[in-house]
């Protein structure tokens, strides 16, 4: 390898002209030119070994090209403009890759203090964290477990058949024989709009109702049918049926329905099917056996789930689903054993189950809201609050230590709508990051309106002294690095949750109250705040990754916990992470750092 400097104004030109180097201020461009050295490599020299030394420069080509070797597999070539060696300088440890010329090459070496120096450059580090996302992203897709289940095939693939029809003024008996004929578990209504049967209304509203076989089919039937577009994904199917509380579906394309999905279908397309447990509750004369299998049989769904390479955002929309048509069961229990509710009401859950994005069962964040402050409507509410949260305590779904129950939590509107106001606008930092937990809520079920919590909470945009505080609020919780960026643990554990994921949930909603965003899931904050400014576009992608890596990292953890039978947590052994889980470990708190390191800089205190 020889060094030249003898041609810095043409380097220093084609330097600047490249991405990120083009934003840097004219006191970092000189650093530049003062300190970059020029580096030649003849071909099959190596520039960087795998888990050799840390790379001590960031290397950018001007001529030639190098490839990128992993355990003898090439992963990428990279030539003209192409940057490299940032990762192992940033963690200060042992590089990824084999760094090989495939020619002869020439490099320019930003040194290694110089480009710590131009981080601080915000533009210059989000190239970065961008880079250091994409490969997290890589890592994640690449190991995909093989797919046992497809839950991405469309619908429409399932079905061989066109649906089976009769009309409304068909008798049951006549319906139920052209099914039977068919081999059929329902048929669609020739009405207009069109209805449907189903062989469990012939159960429940015939045969359980003393009706007889001269029944006509308008008086039996549900009208209008419910529709999904054919090419639905079979995932996106089971969501639909659960937050519809159906077992069919019919099936469209281009406007006109052309078949029927039911649950029958999804149970052989997959090897667990929540759909018929939930069923069960409705009709079983045993309800609390079939609660105390609630667990188990969600946990099966979450494996399946996650062997079919299911998105964690997806599994969690699914669990969200299920554990939403759990609660409205016990909801309409309650209101059918207590009469009435006396006045409307809305049943909340908040935190991970708030924001769509609880996959294991964890324990319970739920609270309920009334309208009329009366004697009367705090005694119903209370003691429905009781006969819901031991519900879903027989479920598997343990109380809430800090006590974030509807038992504790059961108050009139006005009373939340209090509460929201003195949080916001007299916000007490410890008070607050007890608070956060409140600002993910979401209504399960109930007729009442919460849009005026929702004004206050989302009005929050031009509170500068609330958001101090959330900024304050979203860097309690550190990735765990020493100053060298190495993980540090504490006696050999980290925790997953409150050292990465906590940090990403609690700056996404940070971001997101900052612009005025409703939405709640993680994902969607991130990608509505880069799109209203409040964060940029590469550092929401990046923490969009480092999330969507530790959220299934963790989740692999725990789901060997549980088939070892032990308790599932959120903390991790480094003894049990590869060289290269580590490496990527490292990568999604690199990021979380970085980004923390500009969060909330317009409301310095």
């Amino acid at each position: 390898m020889s060094k030249s400097q003898n041609t810095n104004e043409k380097s220093m030109e084609f330097i600047l002209s490249q991405t990120p180097f083009n934003c840097l201020g004219e006191a970092e461009m000189k650093r530049v030119e003062q300190t970059f050295e020029t580096l030649q490599f003849a071909p099959g020299a190596y520039i960087l070994t795998q888990d050799g030394p840390p790379s001590h420069y960031l290397y950018l080509i001007y001529k030639g090209s190098i490839r990128e070797v992993h355990d003898g597999q090439v992963i990428q070539v990279m030539e003209q403009g192409d940057v490299f060696g940032y990762p192992s300088m940033l963690n200060k440890k042992a590089c990824a890759f084999d760094v090989v010329a495939e020619e002869d090459t020439l490099i320019y070496g930003i040194k290694e203090e110089v480009f710590h120096e131009l981080v601080d450059n915000r533009d210059f580090s989000e190239f970065f964290l961008k880079r250091l996302s994409e490969r997290l992203h890589r890592a994640f897709r690449g190991k995909t477990p093989p797919l046992t289940v497809d839950f991405h095939t469309p619908a429409g693939d399932l079905i061989v058949r066109p649906p089976v029809m009769v009309t409304p003024d068909n008798t049951v008996a006549e319906a139920a024989e052209v099914m039977k004929k068919e081999w059929a578990d329902a048929a669609l209504v020739a009405d207009e709009p069109v209805g449907i049967i189903t062989d469990r209304d012939f159960l429940v509203r015939v045969l359980a109702q003393e009706l007889g076989p001269q029944t006509l089919v308008r008086t039996v039937m549900s009208r209008p049918v419910k529709t999904i577009p054919a090419d639905t994904p079979v995932y996106m199917a089971l969501i639909s049926m659960l937050e519809q509380d159906v077992h069919h579906l019919a099936l469209t394309r281009k406007g006109k329905i052309e078949s029927i999905i039911s649950a029958d279908a999804l149970l052989r397309h997959q090897a667990k099917n929540p759909l018929y447990f939930l069923g069960q509750l409705d009709h079983s004369d045993d309800s609390d056996k079939i609660l105390s299998r609630y667990a188990l049989n969600v946990g099966d769904t979450v494996e399946t789930l996650h062997k079919g390479g299911l998105d964690v955002a997806q599994i969690g929309s699914i669990v969200d689903s299920l554990n939403g048509a759990l609660m409205k069961r016990l909801l309409k229990s309650a209101e059918k054993e207590l009469g009435p509710p006396p006045t409307p009401y809305a049943w909340i859950v908040f935190g991970s189950e708030g924001r769509m994005e609880q996959m294991l069962l964890t324990d319970q964040d739920n609270a309920l809201i009334y309208k009329e402050d009366t004697p009367e409507a705090l005694d119903y509410f209370k003691t429905m609050a009781e006969r819901v949260v031991n519900g879903l305590i027989k479920a598997g779904i343990p109380p809430c230590p800090g006590g974030y129950m509807a038992t504790n939590w059961c108050r009139p509107i006005d009373d939340w709508l209090k509460l929201f106001k003195s949080w916001v606008n007299t916000p007490k930092p410890d008070a607050l990051l007890r608070a956060c937990i409140f600002f993910d809520f979401r209504s399960v079920y109930g007729e009442l309106s919460l849009e005026p919590l929702e004004k206050v909470l989302y009005g929050t945009g031009e509170q500068s002294i609330f958001l101090a505080h959330m900024s304050h609020t979203a860097l309690e919780f550190r990735p765990p690095l020493n100053l060298f960026r190495r993980i540090r643990g504490e006696e050999g554990q980290v925790d997953l949750k409150r050292g990465g994921v906590a940090p990403i949930v609690h700056m996404a909603r940070f971001y997101a109250l900052g612009a005025g965003i409703r939405t709640r899931s993680t994902f969607d904050r991130l990608k509505a705040a880069a799109q209203a400014g409040t964060v940029s576009r590469d550092g929401a992608d990046a923490l969009a990754e480092s999330y969507r890596f530790l959220l299934r990292f963790r989740l692999q953890k725990q789901l060997v916990e549980i088939k070892a039978g032990d308790i599932p947590d959120n903390k991790i052994s480094l003894k049990s992470l590869s060289p290269r889980e580590k490496r990527l470990l490292r990568d999604a708190f690199v990021v979380i750092r970085e980004m923390q390191e500009t969060l909330g800089l317009p409301y310095v205190w």
